[in-house]
């Protein structure tokens, strides 16, 4: 073998071990790098289980609104007391007692402190206050209505309140039925879980937008019937109501329309199950309503993500606001009687 050969030979080999040098150590490197341009996983809440229940609704409730209108009070959020609670049931409300409501209460008065101080010793208690809120933030705060001027028969005076700005779905004077029906089974188009609550009234029964915001759908749906879906202004709550009344299911509803609560949104039907509009194909008449929660819009408004709670006890609870309604002779229409502002307007 010549010189020149060993060392063109010699030559090669050094190289190779340069570039295998070389990337040991840049390829690394070079990974690293990749994997911190990584996106990072988007975090939000999956599921919710919400099973408060009525008791505990109206008992939260009247805590926190006394203490929003009493006189030197310090005031406390519902949502706050309940996800405390829930942190220490573990979410299971079945243990709740209102003696630990009672507790608690004391407890912040004793110690001078909030909720949020004591919940964060609890591990789920953000959880809970982030799950329950999405639920319940539309539901209480300050605002103006309309009532009944005693000094002027027939006239109206408006006021501000703090409390309940959400109404009951069906309005007042009419009534109806319910039961808890959530996750019943369902066959028509394919076996399924009963994801809403069930109101069983008469056909034509005012039905009221719950709290206010954005319609964000309207028309036929093959389960639904004719349908209206109203997304609130905050976007985490998609209320959903079904099986409007045949023929003319809809008080001047359209897509992008601002509702307020307690407005009159349609009538209560028998219509769905489907393919063909305006069919009336449902036994029993009545309004299913539903409430979706939205932490992630790419992944929870549509598809096999959604999140759908319980609403047994919030239907209760929003027995105590129902929407007065009169009949207007001019458009045949129901119209609410008392106009509700939801920011004040007594400034």
């Amino acid at each position: 073998m010549t010189i020149h050969v060993v060392r063109k030979r010699t030559l090669l080999l050094s190289l190779l071990l340069i570039v295998l040098f070389l990337g040991g150590v840049l390829m690394p490197a070079a990974r690293y790098t990749l994997a911190e341009k990584a996106p990072e996983e988007k975090k939000f809440i999956k599921w919710v289980d919400f099973n408060v229940p009525y008791e505990a609704l109206a008992a939260t409730l009247e805590i926190d609104i006394q203490s929003h209108t009493t006189e030197g009070a310090t005031p406390v959020s519902w949502v706050d007391l309940l996800a405390y609670l829930g942190a220490q049931y573990g979410g299971e409300f079945s243990r709740f007692k209102k003696s630990d409501l009672t507790k608690l209460t004391e407890r912040l008065k004793q110690e001078q402190t909030e909720v949020d101080a004591l919940g964060a010793n609890l591990k789920t208690y953000a959880y809970f206050k982030e799950a329950y809120g999405a639920v319940l933030d539309g539901f209480v705060g300050t605002h103006s209505i309309e009532v009944p001027d005693e000094t002027a028969p027939g006239g109206k005076k408006l006021v501000e309140r703090y409390g309940l700005k959400a109404f009951s779905p069906i309005a007042r004077g009419y009534s109806y039925s319910h039961y808890d029906d959530f996750g019943a089974s369902r066959s028509y188009g394919y076996k399924r879980k009963h994801l809403g609550h069930d109101m069983m009234g008469g056909v034509g029964t005012p039905i009221i937008a719950i709290e206010s915001g954005i319609v964000e759908c309207v028309g036929w749906n093959q389960y639904g019937g004719w349908r209206i879906g109203i997304r609130s202004f905050d976007r985490k709550r998609y209320y959903y109501y079904a099986h409007l009344r045949k023929d003319h299911p809809y008080n001047d509803m359209y897509e992008g329309k601002i509702v307020t609560a307690g407005d009159v949104i349609g009538y209560l039907g028998m219509t769905g199950y489907s393919a063909k509009e305006n069919v009336n194909n449902i036994n029993t008449p009545h309004l299913h309503y539903g409430l979706q929660l939205i932490f992630d819009e790419e992944t929870q408004k549509d598809g096999t993500n959604q999140i759908w709670i319980n609403l047994y006890g919030i239907t209760k609870l929003l027995e105590k606001n129902r929407s007065a309604v009169y009949r207007d002779e001019e458009s045949k229409e129901y119209e609410r009687r008392y106009a509700m502002f939801e920011a004040s307007t007594m400034e």
